[in-house]
Parts: C-alpha cells; sequence; structure tokens
C-alpha cells in the first residue's frame, strides 16, 4: 500500500494527519446548499408540468435511485427549473419518519444519466459543489467518515430531521485539482466492480430462495417417491398428487381463528407476550427464543389464542397482496404467548402442523391467496378464503417424512443463502472501508489506477 510522501496535521480530531498536500473546507464553503425541495401538487393547474419527485424511500443506502417507486407530481415550470437534479448534484436524507434513514447517511449522487429526470423533495437536502470535484464530494459524504459523525447531527424530535447547519458546516478533505479527478476515476472503477460482485451474490440468493420454493412445492403435491403412480387430484391449482393421497379443506383438518388481539396493554388484563405481524413475518418458526414483545389479553383471548406447539400462523393483512398469507410455524408449548392481531391462528386436527406449514410455504398457495385477498390500497385474507384452501392429505407417516425432508433440505439451502448475505456484508465494508482510506488520503492512487 502506498502512503503519500508526508503528512501534516489536519487540525481536526475526527480526521487525523492528511497528505501534506491537502487541504480542509467546510462542505458550505466549497458548495450551494439548498435547505429544501418541494412537494408539488396533486392535480395539474395551469403551466404545470408533470414530474418525478423522491422522497427518502426511493433512495438505497448504497445511493440507489428507484424511478419506478417515485411519486409523480405537478409542478410549476418556475419551481421545476429551481429544483430539478442536474450532473453534480448530491441528495441527502434530512427528513424522516425513521432516523435510520437519517444516520446511515443515505445520500445520491445525480450522474449524466440521471441529471434533469427528477426534482427533489422537503424530505431532502440538495449539494450542488463548486470549484471542486462534484463526484469527489459525494464519496466524502457517503464514507463511513462522515457516516459515523451523523448520528449526533440528528435532532431527537418525534419527526427526525438532520441538522442542516451543522452538516452544512461539516469539514471535507480538499486534494489538488490535478488529484480529484484520479481518485474519482479509481473509485469509480473499483466500487462499480465490487457492485458488480454484490449483485452476483444477490442473484445467487434469489436463485437459491427460488429454488427452495419449488422443492417445498414439489415434494408437498408429488410426495418423495418419483415414481409413485400419480392421479388427479380434482384441483386445478394442485394438479397431479400421488394415488394414495386424499385432498381437504383447511377448515377440514384444522380451526382457523382470525386474532383480534391488539398491542395495547391494559394492567387489569392478563399480561402476556404477543407474537406479532413482523414476528410472523419475517421467521419461519416461533420458539422459546425468539424476542416477543409484552402485550395484554382478557380471558376469553388468552384460552383462545394462546400458542401451542404446531399451531400454524398467517399473515392476514397488508399493504401488498404479496405479504399476504406468509405463515410460520409454532416449535413450542407457550404459557404466556397470544397471537396478535392481522395474524390468522391454525390450529391443525388430525392432520400434522409442520406439513401445513410446508404447504403454505409453497408457490401454488402463495398464488391461492394472492388471487382470494381483497383491497385496494390495503390488502385483507377474509377467513372464508382461508378455509376452503385445498390441500394434498398425504398419510400421517408420509407427512412426517416429507417434513423432516424438507427440514433438512430447507437447512441447508438456508445455510447457503446466509453464506452468500455474509459474503454481501463483507464486500460493503470492503467498499466502504476502501472510500474512506482514498478521500482520507490513508492510500494513494497511482497515475495506472491501481492502489501499492
Amino acid at each position: 500500500m502506498r502512503k503519500y510522501d508526508s503528512y501534516k496535521d489536519s487540525g481536526v480530531e475526527w480526521i487525523g494527519e492528511i497528505p501534506s498536500g491537502w487541504e480542509i473546507n467546510r462542505l458550505k464553503w466549497i458548495s450551494l446548499i439548498e435547505n429544501s425541495g418541494i412537494w408539488g401538487e396533486d392535480e395539474e393547474f395551469p403551466n404545470s408540468i408533470n414530474v418525478p419527485i423522491p422522497t427518502t424511500g426511493q433512495l438505497s443506502i448504497e445511493g440507489e435511485w428507484y424511478y419506478d417507486k417515485m411519486n409523480l407530481r405537478h409542478l410549476s415550470i418556475e419551481d421545476w427549473e429551481k429544483y430539478k437534479c442536474i450532473e453534480g448534484d448530491i441528495i441527502v436524507v434530512k427528513s424522516s419518519g425513521s432516523s435510520t434513514n437519517i444516520i446511515t447517511g443515505k445520500c445520491g449522487f445525480i450522474s449524466k444519466e440521471d441529471s434533469e429526470k427528477f426534482s427533489f423533495s422537503n424530505f431532502l437536502l440538495r449539494v450542488r459543489p463548486d470549484k471542486i470535484t462534484p463526484k469527489l464530494v459525494y464519496y466524502f459524504l457517503s464514507s463511513n467518515l462522515t457516516k459515523q459523525r451523523i448520528e449526533r447531527m440528528v435532532s431527537s424530535t418525534t419527526y427526525p430531521n438532520l441538522k442542516v447547519d451543522e452538516y452544512s458546516n461539516s469539514e471535507l478533505l480538499i486534494p489538488p485539482i490535478s488529484e480529484q479527478e484520479q481518485i474519482v476515476s479509481y473509485l469509480d472503477k473499483k466500487t462499480e466492480g465490487i457492485d458488480k460482485l454484490i449483485q452476483t451474490k444477490v442473484r445467487k440468493i434469489e436463485l437459491l430462495k427460488e429454488y427452495r420454493t419449488s422443492l417445498i412445492s414439489k415434494v408437498v403435491t408429488k410426495g418423495l417417491n418419483p415414481n409413485v403412480e400419480m392421479k388427479d387430484s380434482g384441483v386445478e391449482w394442485i394438479g397431479e398428487i400421488p394415488r394414495g393421497w386424499g385432498v381437504k379443506r383447511l377448515k377440514n383438518v384444522s380451526d382457523i381463528k382470525p386474532s383480534n388481539v391488539d398491542k395495547h396493554i391494559f394492567p387489569d388484563e392478563i399480561q402476556v407476550r404477543l407474537c406479532n405481524y413482523t414476528d410472523v413475518y419475517y421467521n419461519d418458526f416461533i420458539s422459546e427464543s425468539t424476542e416477543l414483545k409484552p402485550g395484554s389479553c382478557n380471558e376469553m383471548e388468552f384460552e383462545k389464542f394462546r400458542l401451542k406447539k404446531g399451531d400454524v400462523i398467517i399473515t392476514k393483512d397488508s399493504e401488498s397482496p404479496d405479504d399476504i398469507g406468509i405463515p410460520c410455524l409454532v416449535k413450542d408449548d407457550f404459557d404466556d404467548v397470544v397471537c396478535g392481531y392481522h395474524l390468522t391462528l391454525i390450529r391443525p386436527q388430525n392432520m400434522d402442523g409442520r406439513f401445513i406449514f410446508r404447504f403454505i410455504q409453497s408457490d401454488r398457495t402463495r398464488r391461492y391467496f394472492e388471487i382470494n385477498s381483497n383491497g385496494i390500497t390495503r390488502y385483507g385474507l377474509g377467513k372464508s378464503s382461508i378455509e376452503n384452501l385445498f390441500l394434498p392429505f398425504p398419510s400421517l407417516s408420509e407427512q412426517e417424512q416429507i417434513v423432516s425432508y424438507l427440514d433438512e433440505q430447507t437447512q441447508l439451502i438456508d445455510k447457503n443463502i446466509q453464506t452468500e448475505e455474509r459474503k454481501i456484508e463483507l464486500l460493503k465494508e470492503f467498499r466502504q472501508s476502501l472510500i474512506s482510506e482514498v478521500v482520507t488520503g490513508k492510500i494513494k492512487v497511482c497515475n495506472d489506477e491501481e492502489v501499492h
């Protein structure tokens, strides 16, 4: 790793030593900063134009813009000229319902391809660098060096906001103009290579998840014996099943209970732990090791919705039909855990709950629930749709064999997914470390754009 010939004290504790030929400046002195954008109007008005306007959700932590999710709003031509984003602009998240969107240092660079494609909203801050290579400022603002300092710049209000004056006063390192483009060119090349590796890992994870779902769907409808004689199930979307199997409605093999236990805690009720929507959505299994939040319920609710080993819980309400019917399996008996609101408890009768859980995970059931969900802006799955779900019915011994096989195979697939996810984390950490090292002069970028 090559260093610069000499270093000097920057005079800023959190920066430390810098190359002798570099200088310190403040963001507000080398940039034009627009404190807030514009939200525009819902309806068209005279001389207005319809343009995309991003909020905090249309920008990733890595600085990627999600064009397909941007809001279309009406602006006057004058406002468009004032607030449009042009090449070299840096857009910073300054206001959000979640402090995470701010303390992660979310910011995005406007490339030549992005230029004049959208305006920025009143949730965002625009930095327009002057007399310095804009992409270099972006790399500095998106580096760990800046991100580590942002948390103390967030106002402690109910609705978190970035302290713009303090952010604007942040120190930046300014290399000689002859080095600026060289550093940017190097980081562009290296981060592009890292991002391609990350995308390869992401695609591998997607394929593993697709294979996982495909495997579950095949086994719960066709069994484990590839040579078994098949018959028509009588249900079009299930297709053929082994000849010795039957088909039953979910209501005939389980007790189905949509929960009405909300998150309010009343001291005169039974104090419990709640299995909430997110607990089901993000976990395949609920066990004693699952961290659950406190809640309360009356005696009738406690008796009806207390979780038992073998229960299956599914999501029944969501803003998207894709998120409806997501299942999890209860692996332990509980003395104090009840099923919460926006969920439906499925308690098996004469059928293995683990098999029901796996069948609901199949792509066939996913499509059934999507088709049978109701709503426009919010979607719900009615009790009758859940009750009338058809599912194959193997013998209990076959159910056990299928469940054991799928447990083993999905654990292997999940382990591979976790390995790839860890590789992505390491690549992102390396990406951040590289940017920080280069923009602070800890390593020197050579003329051949290699680091020694």
